[in-house]
C-alpha cells in the first residue's frame, strides 16, 4: 500500500475562496523521465529522445506494451514500442480510408481531435471534434470511418466488451459493438445531478476512461467534478469540489481539480489525472494524491526528478504500460514516463546471462526500464537500447552486432 506525506497543508501562496491550495505528496518514489521526444516541435520518427512530435495530446498502449500517440498537429498517429522507437502508425497520406500512412487524418483535423481510444482487440478508436468522422483502426492499420450524429464529441473511451463511450455537449453516449448509438447517462441539459440513466445532469463532460469493472469515470468540466457511471447507468460524484477551479489534494469532494487534461485507470481501481502542471492520482476510495508536478507551476516548465521536482507543461493523454505510466507532455511536446525508485543501478553478473548470440537476458522489475550499453575493452560504453521490461527474465538481441562489441551490460534507469 502506498504512503503518503503531506507537504504541510501548505498555503501555495495563492487563496482562492478563502482555501488553501493543498498538496499532498505520493511517498513512494514516483520519479519522471522522458521516454520519447526532443522537446522541439517538428516531425521525426527515431528512437527515443531523438525524435520529434508537435502537440502530442493522448496516448495509449495496446496489449502487448505498444504505445500509440495521437500526434495532433502532425495530423497522425504514431507508435512508440517498448525499447523506445517511434513510428508513424497513420496518417500523412491523400486517401480518405486504407491503410496506416496511405491515409490523410489532417482533412478532418480542424486543429481539434476529441480523443483515442484502444479497445481489447487493440482496435484504435479516434474522434475529431468539428466533423464528427469516427475512425476504427484495426491493429494492421486498415483505417476505416463513419459519421456519428454528434454535435462537438470531446472525449471517449473503450471498454471490456467493446462498446466505446463518447462525450457530447452533455451527455454521454455509448456506441456499442452493434454500431448502435444511444445516450448513456445525462439528460443532455447543463446542470449536476447524480442518479441513473437520463435522470442526471453534466455540463460540458470531457475526458474520461474505464476501470477493470467497466465503470466509466467522466471529467465533468463544467461542474470541476469527475463523476463515475456504472454499467447499471447510476452516475455519483467521486472527486472534486463544484464551482472551485483551482487544485487541491484531500479526499473525495475536499479535494479540487483546475483543468483536466485525461484520465485513464491502473488495475486496481485508482484513476490517474492529467490535471494542469501534475500529475495525480484518485484512489478506490476517493483519496487524492499528487504523483508528480506542482501547483505553484505556471506557465512553462520541464524537468525531470522525484514528485514535486518534477515539471510539465500542458500534459493532457495518459495511460499506463507494463507497470509505467506514459504521458503525453503536450507543450513540451515529449512523453514522459513515471516509474518508481529514482536510484540508476548496474545490473549485477548474477542477473545476466551472457548467450552465443550477441544480446542479454535480464532478470529485473518489470515494468522498469534499463538501458543496454555495449563495449569493445569494458572502458568506453555506447547505449545500444533502451527496454522497458514486459516480463523477467527479458531477452534483448543485438539488432546490429559488430565484432567490437565483446562486452554487455545493463543498467536500470530512474
Amino acid at each position: 500500500m502506498k504512503t503518503k506525506t503531506v507537504l504541510g497543508w501548505i498555503a501555495l501562496a495563492t487563496l482562492l475562496a478563502g482555501t488553501a491550495r493543498a498538496q499532498i505528496y505520493d511517498t513512494n518514489g514516483d520519479y519522471v523521465q522522458t521516454f520519447a521526444g526532443s522537446g522541439f516541435s517538428g516531425y521525426l520518427d527515431g528512437v527515443g529522445q531523438q525524435t520529434m512530435f508537435y502537440f502530442p495530446s493522448a496516448v495509449a498502449a495496446d496489449s502487448h506494451g505498444i504505445l500509440f500517440v495521437l500526434d495532433t498537429a502532425n495530423s497522425r498517429i504514431r507508435i512508440i514500442t517498448p525499447s523506445g522507437t517511434v513510428s508513424t502508425f497513420a496518417g500523412g497520406g491523400a486517401q480518405s480510408t486504407g491503410v496506416g500512412t496511405n491515409v490523410d487524418l489532417s482533412s478532418v483535423n480542424d486543429a481539434s481531435y476529441a480523443g483515442m481510444a484502444i479497445d481489447s482487440n487493440d482496435t484504435i478508436w479516434l474522434v475529431a471534434s468539428s466533423s464528427g468522422h469516427f475512425y476504427k483502426i484495426t491493429s494492421d492499420a486498415q483505417v476505416t470511418f463513419t459519421n456519428l450524429p454528434l454535435s462537438g464529441p470531446s472525449g471517449l473511451c473503450a471498454d471490456s466488451s467493446g462498446n466505446i463511450y463518447v462525450s457530447s455537449v452533455n451527455r454521454i453516449y455509448r456506441y456499442d459493438t452493434n454500431a448502435a448509438l444511444t445516450v448513456f447517462a445525462g439528460s443532455g441539459n447543463r446542470g449536476y445531478a447524480d442518479g441513473t440513466g437520463i435522470f442526471t445532469a453534466f455540463t460540458s463532460p470531457t475526458a474520461m476512461a474505464v476501470d477493470a469493472a467497466n465503470d466509466i469515470y467522466v471529467w465533468d468540466s463544467g461542474n470541476d467534478l469527475i463523476r463515475k457511471i456504472d454499467q447499471s447507468q447510476k452516475v455519483t460524484t467521486v472527486a472534486g469540489k463544484k464551482g472551485f477551479i483551482y487544485d487541491a489534494d484531500g479526499f473525495g469532494t475536499n479535494a479540487a481539480f483546475g483543468l483536466v487534461g485525461g484520465l485513464c485507470s491502473d488495475s486496481r481501481g485508482n484513476i490517474i489525472v492529467t490535471c494542469g502542471s501534475s500529475v495525480r492520482e484518485v484512489s478506490v476510495t476517493g483519496d487524492v494524491t499528487t504523483l508528480a508536478g506542482n501547483f505553484l507551476q505556471t506557465g512553462s516548465g520541464y524537468a525531470n526528478g522525484i514528485g514535486s521536482a518534477a515539471e510539465f507543461w500542458g500534459p493532457t493523454g495518459v495511460c499506463l504500460s507494463r507497470g509505467a505510466i506514459f504521458v503525453a507532455d503536450t507543450y513540451n511536446q515529449r512523453i514522459r514516463c513515471i516509474t518508481n525508485n529514482p536510484t540508476p543501478q548496474i545490473v549485477g553478473a548474477s542477473n545476466l546471462q551472457l548467450a552465443t548470440y550477441p544480446g542479454l537476458q535480464i532478470m529485473g522489475a518489470v515494468g522498469r526500464a534499463y538501458q543496454i550499453q555495449s563495449s569493445p575493452d569494458m572502458t568506453a560504453w555506447k547505449t545500444r537500447a533502451t527496454v522497458i521490461l514486459s516480463a523477467s527474465p527479458f531477452l534483448w538481441i543485438d539488432p546490429s552486432p559488430v565484432a567490437s562489441n565483446k562486452f554487455y551490460r545493463a543498467l536500470l534507469l530512474p
